[in-house]
């Protein structure tokens, strides 16, 4: 068994198509199904079920197709541990982040790290939690930067700062009027959600403990897929959100002014990097984390101590 043969194995899961992962290979198609062949010979089963068009993982293929990810994810990170012990940050990295926070975080580290490691190249992709977490036990992803804490098994998490939420209502929206306020003031008939899936989403359930009120809300169907359009809403329209104290630094001048603050103990999210408890490239991991804590404001950091901890 070869790594190059478990190469061809993902390439023909990526394509479907022997044909074209040969072409995508660099390889002709007698070569790439004849190391195929002989993989399968030597582990005794089918990978493919080439009986199809496009062809399909059979049911063990499934199995041998996940670990050949794990394998070759390993071997690509042993060859950049490699480059890290002599002070070398390149290669790769594939990066996942929540979409309630790519917005704001990524503009504040992103040119400056990129800038000090022109070596390395950087792949990123926003999807909700869940998601990163699978693709980072599957080895598809190297870190992921999310809300925590996940109490996940193999999944080590770097805390980075806690983030602050606010409430966001339209200026028509009857409020206490009062500088600080209640998570219990909330019109909950009022409140606009993002949709499932988004962790914030499950956070503002806990703050204003809308599970064991769902049956007496009647708008719990308006949900977004962002903040930002939320908040468009709320401007347009009438109502109350919760957002981030990174999205409240975008807003303009005159939307300042629709944001509230909650009383002690004020609500946050802990944001953190996130990795396999295995991964091996710690110079490139503690890089990273100590780039994003250099661009935080000081508002929202680790040191803030009268905070409430929102689950996600």
């Amino acid at each position: 068994m070869t790594l190059q043969q478990l190469e061809y194995v993902l390439a023909v899961d990526n394509y479907r198509q022997f044909a074209l992962a040969a072409e995508k290979s660099f390889v002709t198609q007698p070569t790439l199904s004849m190391m195929l062949k002989k993989l399968e010979d030597e582990l005794g089963i089918k990978i493919f079920d080439r009986s199809k068009q496009p062809v399909v993982p059979t049911r063990e293929g499934a199995e041998v197709i996940r670990r050949a990810r794990k394998v070759l994810a390993e071997a690509q990170h042993l060859q950049q541990f490699a480059r890290e012990l002599k002070g070398e940050l390149t290669g790769e990295l594939h990066l996942g982040i929540i979409p309630t926070l790519a917005p704001y975080l990524l503009p504040l580290f992103l040119k400056s790290f990129t800038q000090k490691h022109p070596g390395l190249k950087i792949f990123i992709r926003e999807m909700i939690t869940n998601e990163i977490i699978s693709k980072l036990k599957s080895g598809e992803l190297d870190m992921g930067l999310l809300a925590t804490p996940l109490r996940e098994n193999k999944i080590s998490e770097y805390p980075l700062f806690n983030e602050e939420l606010f409430i966001y209502a339209s200026r028509g929206e009857k409020l206490p009027k009062k500088k600080y306020l209640l998570p219990r003031e909330i019109d909950l008939h009022h409140l606009w959600l993002l949709e499932e899936g988004h962790c914030l989403r499950n956070q503002v359930y806990n703050l204003c403990e809308l599970k064991k009120q769902q049956g007496e809300t009647e708008n719990l169907h308006y949900e977004a897929g962002s903040i930002e359009t939320l908040i468009n809403l709320i401007d347009r329209h009438e109502g109350i959100t919760i957002i981030p104290y990174l999205a409240t630094l975008h807003l303009k001048a005159n939307q300042k002014n629709n944001v509230r603050e909650f009383a002690n103990p004020k609500p946050v999210r802990e944001i953190s990097l996130v990795a396999s408890e295995n991964f091996p490239r710690l110079k490139l991991l503690k890089e990273l984390k100590n780039e994003i804590s250099s661009c935080i404001p000081y508002h929202a950091d680790l040191r803030q101590k009268t905070v409430l901890e929102i689950e996600r």
